[in-house]
């Protein structure tokens, strides 16, 4: 698996350090790490079919390399769906039909810009407005980790990372004022583009 480049150096409020570390150490930690795991993978299905492990819920290399496998990946994915959807210019008129069911659930972009941000803060890992492909429609969830909060069937259409790493740097403790950075940062555009694509699909 190879890390996603990021198209852009620095955002308005978001430094470009914080985006170093963020990106170029964190998120590329996370895709190695998925690299590695597949590696162990190899190893451990031969030894499975050669009978020589099983899989015990208590404890079992299976089980602990599974518990990792989510973790990691989930961390390169929901990360390259926080970079993807900054770089803009936080202009909700880029993304018609997103802001159209958007105002249909919530009465406004304002609205729900305030919603999202509430739960925004109330988390601890992140911040996610989804299609719902079971509901058929814009739901919005919160994850406290890359593998707990998540609903399968659920396609991200704006990211938000909540974890501290994404705005210690540049806000300390001040999470708030992150949260209003990213919707000022907020690439719309591609935003109504996942929208498009993932509408399309109901099951």
């Amino acid at each position: 698996m190879d890390p996603k480049p990021l198209p852009y150096s620095e955002l308005n409020g978001i430094s470009k350090k914080t985006l170093e570390i963020h990106h170029d150490k964190l998120y590329v930690g996370y895709v190695k790490k998925v690299d590695e795991l597949a590696g162990k993978f190899k190893d451990i299905i031969q030894r499975i079919l050669a009978d020589e492990t099983d899989g015990n819920a208590t404890y079992s290399d299976i089980r602990n390399l599974k518990a990792a496998e989510t973790f990691a990946i989930n961390g390169v994915y929901l990360h390259e769906w926080y970079f993807d959807v900054l770089g803009g210019a936080g202009n909700a008129a880029e993304a018609p039909e997103l802001s159209k069911a958007l105002i249909e659930k919530w009465g406004s972009i304002e609205n729900t810009i305030k919603y999202v941000s509430v739960c925004a803060m109330a988390a601890r890992g992140w911040s996610v407005l989804c299609w719902d492909a079971k509901a058929g429609r814009v739901k919005h969830y919160n994850s406290d980790a890359h593998d707990q909060g998540g609903v399968w069937g659920c396609i991200p259409l704006i990211t938000l990372d909540c974890y501290e790493h994404a705005y210690f740097i540049d806000y300390g403790s001040d999470k708030k004022q992150y949260i209003e950075a990213f919707w000022k940062n907020l690439n719309w555009k591609v935003a109504e583009e996942l929208y498009l694509k993932a509408k399309t699909l109901t099951l």
